[in-house]
């Protein structure tokens, strides 16, 4: 088994291989990671990673109940993740990529990462700066009936775009292109249609891409008949999840 000891990013969302993730970065934790990110030489892959947070877990320094303002508030690597962070994070996550980290003159990070490879946390380390996690790479296996699946997945995909412009009382640009790689569609879809982080979760940790595809066909024959049936909702009102701070 090989593994990696990367940086830690904590994010209200899960990311997916292929997708690409803006970042605002102004927490102190952070901002030490992006300068740390930054010694890497330009011709090397500058790599982090994401995992998304447990729900309930990411917790006010004075908790529980109302933030106490007279109590000293916690600025460390692990801040608001209790004593154990591991226990706070979801244990498959992705490798981001950073193609460009941008330092304003306010000392925030303007940064633009993509996706590349699911792992999966071994441990957790708050003892430095910013977190980090000793990881392993996960392998991606087709399964049986990917492509046949892919594209189910993408016809129903399709009809669930339109739905969700209706709703949004508005219309898709004609001819999108889209992938047939079926692993590429499996995540495209995991990361565009309206879920929760937890399902988000389950269909980033899918042992194999058939399985995340054959999950994905019931979920976007029942999310496109639940807009179906609820066409004043808005789209934005359908799903809704925390945001993260960064």
């Amino acid at each position: 088994m090989t593994t990696h000891r990367l940086p830690l990013f904590p994010l209200n969302s899960a990311l997916f291989p292929g997708l690409v993730l803006p970042l605002n970065v102004f927490e102190e934790r952070y901002r030490a990671m992006m300068r740390d990110l930054l010694k890497t030489p330009e011709d090397e892959p500058r790599r982090f990673v994401v995992v998304a947070i447990r729900d309930g877990h990411e917790v006010a320094p004075s908790a529980p109940g109302m933030p106490d303002p007279t109590a000293p508030v916690d600025h460390g690597p692990a801040a608001g993740f209790g004593a154990d962070p591991a226990a706070s994070f979801h244990t498959v996550g992705c490798v981001a990529d950073a193609a460009t980290i941008r330092e304003r003159e306010d000392g925030t990070f303007e940064v633009l990462a993509t996706g590349t490879t699911r792992v999966r946390l071994l441990s957790v380390d708050a003892s430095g700066p910013f977190l980090t996690a000793e990881v392993e790479e996960l392998t991606e296996e087709p399964g049986d009936e990917a492509g046949a699946l892919a594209e189910g997945v993408l016809r129903a995909f399709r009809q669930y775009q339109k739905r969700l412009a209706g709703a949004r009382e508005r219309s898709l640009a004609a001819g999108t292109e889209l992938p047939d790689e079926p692993s590429v569609v499996s995540y495209l879809v995991a990361a565009a249609m309206m879920l929760d982080t937890p399902t988000k979760q389950r269909l980033l940790q899918t042992p194999d891409t058939a399985s995340r595809l054959r999950d994905e066909l019931e979920l976007l024959r029942s999310e496109t008949a639940i807009i179906r049936n609820l066409p004043s909702l808005p789209a934005s009102d359908l799903t809704r999840g925390r945001t993260s701070l960064n």
